[in-house]
C-alpha cells in the first residue's frame, strides 16, 4: 500500500528548531550563558551572514525531519503508535543516544564548556521530541 507523507508535518517540523532556536537561545532563557560559553558578543552576533545561516539551517533541518518522518514509521510502528507521544519518544532517543553524545564528543575536542555542550545537545533533545511527536501524529501509515 502507498504511503502519503503529510507535507504539512514536514514543514511544521522544520520550522522547530527556528522556532525553538528564537526561545532557547534567548537572552530570557540560555542565550546569556551560550554566549558567554562562546565569547559572543551582540557585536559579533550583528556581523554573521544570517541569510546563509538561516538557509542552511532551514535546509539542515528538513532534513533532519525527513529522517525524523522515516524513523518514527518503520513497520510495526502504525496504529496506535501514530501519535505524537510515540514521535516524540523517537526523538528523545535520538537525542539522548546521537545528539547529546555528539555535542559532548565534539565539544571535548574543541574544548568547549560543558554549559556549551549542555545547552547545545539538550537543545536538539528537545527538537527531536518535538519534531518527531508532530511527524508522527500527522502521518499514519500502512504497512
Amino acid at each position: 500500500m502507498e504511503n502519503n507523507i503529510n507535507i504539512l508535518s514536514l514543514v511544521l517540523a522544520t520550522l522547530v528548531p527556528m522556532a525553538m532556536g528564537m526561545l532557547w537561545y534567548s537572552k530570557a532563557l540560555f542565550g546569556k550563558a551560550w554566549m558567554a560559553s562562546i565569547g559572543m558578543t551582540d557585536e559579533k552576533m550583528k556581523s554573521a551572514n544570517m541569510p546563509v545561516m538561516m538557509v542552511v539551517s532551514i535546509l539542515m533541518a528538513f532534513l533532519m525531519s525527513f529522517f525524523l518522518l522515516q524513523f518514527n514509521n518503520g513497520p510495526g510502528q502504525e496504529g496506535i503508535y501514530d501519535s505524537f507521544r510515540h514521535g516524540a519518544i523517537h526523538g528523545i532517543v535520538l537525542g539522548v543516544f546521537l545528539a547529546i553524545p555528539l555535542f559532548i564528543s565534539n565539544g571535548l575536542f574543541e574544548h568547549k564548556t560543558w554549559t556549551n555542550m549542555l545547552i547545545n545537545g539538550f537543545f536538539w533533545l528537545v527538537c527531536f521530541a518535538i519534531m518527531g511527536g508532530i511527524l508522527d501524529a500527522m502521518n499514519h501509515w500502512t504497512h
